[in-house]
């Protein structure tokens, strides 16, 4: 099994144990025994001072984009770093003052999108110039750390789904993103990452031998981290990506879907390692809540072969071509931003939409970003920590 850097960590907290302590953590901080970190930390009598919860909160109590007011009693202050507004993802300095080591533990999902490494970041640029360490202790970036996919992020599009100047689907660990951003922003910080023992980049996360803890409401298990780096796109959307069931971004659907004609027309692009099965579904919350509507469940028939990304733009596509008078890409606020459409957000460009809009042929749109992944895959391999 996989030794996490917490894991690794708690072998020896003589390093640390003088230390005043803030943890970026949620629920997913956890020992093999499923001890929560924070408690564990108290038990060998290191100086915690505050927690930092991210986005949905301590326990990923709350929706995404909704603000964490709850927060639950523990023995040091609990602060939410996802609150009304944008300036609530930044920690304020008087929060910092008291620590000079603060730690970040929790499992990403290997897309851009996903916010709790982009609180990282923020965390970084707060703290650079400042006599404050950061302490990654890693975890395995469920996808792997081979396949990247998708476009790199355009500066302009920089958002809180957009931090890192990545792909979509990175092949990075938490830690290897925090060196990337490091060298990429020429931060003044002392960095620090708890490898992991065991891990290679070749594996995906039920390899690992590691208990998935669902880390965000609508992350139930790996098989939807899985399809997330494509079907996050479908936020942008007026189509539901599957919240207010019990397989989130696995299926997707609305009322103006015709299931067999829609899986039909997606099995027409020949795309490797995935079967799209028409589908009803009622979702229960979010888009067409207590609604009946047409969609398609998308099962993985081949891990090595299946580009999420790919399989999501190429489903927006078809919806463009098969229901042009009723798909639209929503505008308002995403994620703190008002500016620029959600779907651009989070492809990190506006090239993708427009093209779909278009009505540009399919397969010159998916093969748009091979630039970007084979530039990116060269640049990544500078940041490795892992063979």
């Amino acid at each position: 099994m996989v030794a996490t850097g917490l894991d690794i960590l708690l072998r020896n907290t003589n390093s640390i144990r003088n230390r005043q302590i803030g943890l970026i953590v949620n629920q997913t901080s956890v020992t093999p025994e499923l001890k929560y970190s924070w408690n564990v930390l108290k038990e060998r009598g290191l100086h915690l001072r505050k927690i930092f919860s991210p986005e949905h909160g301590l326990f990923a109590t709350e929706q995404d984009q909704i603000a964490v007011r709850y927060q639950p009693e523990l023995d040091c202050e609990v602060i939410s770093m996802y609150g009304d507004s944008a300036d609530s993802l930044l920690p304020d300095k008087a929060v910092l003052d008291q620590l000079d080591l603060i730690v970040f533990d929790i499992q990403d999902v290997g897309s851009r999108y996903y916010t709790y490494v982009n609180t990282l970041a923020l965390f970084m640029e707060a703290v650079s110039g400042m006599d404050i360490e950061i302490m990654v202790l890693d975890r395995p970036n469920p996808l792997g750390g081979s396949i990247v996919e998708g476009a790199l992020l355009d500066a302009a599009f920089h958002s809180f789904v957009g931090i890192f100047p990545v792909p979509v689907r990175h092949g990075l660990t938490a830690g290897e993103l925090a060196h990337l951003y490091r060298d990429f922003k020429q931060l003044d910080s002392n960095l620090s990452v708890i490898t992991m023992e065991g891990w290679n980049r070749s594996m995906l996360f039920p390899e690992t031998g590691l208990p998935w803890i669902p880390p965000s409401p609508n992350m139930p298990t790996f098989a939807t981290a899985e399809v997330y780096p494509g079907m996050c796109l479908f936020e942008g959307l007026n189509v539901s990506e599957g919240r207010g069931t019990t397989t989130p971004f696995q299926l997707s659907g609305a009322p103006f879907i015709k299931p067999g004609e829609l899986a039909e027309r997606c099995s027409e692009y020949g795309l490797e390692g995935v079967l799209f099965r028409p589908v009803w579904f009622k979702p229960t919350f979010h888009k067409f809540c207590g609604e009946v509507i047409g969609g398609i469940w998308l099962q993985v028939t081949d891990h090595s072969r299946f580009n999420s990304f790919a399989t999501g733009v190429a489903m927006t596509a078809a919806l463009q071509e098969l229901y042009p008078e009723h798909l639209q890409f929503l505008n308002g606020v995403y994620e703190f931003n008002d500016n620029l459409p959600a779907f651009d957000l989070l492809a990190g460009n506006s090239n993708i939409r427009s093209a779909i809009v278009s009505g540009s042929d399919t397969s010159t749109i998916l093969a748009s970003w091979q630039i970007d992944e084979t530039e990116f895959s060269g640049i990544k391999q500078g940041f490795h920590l892992y063979d």
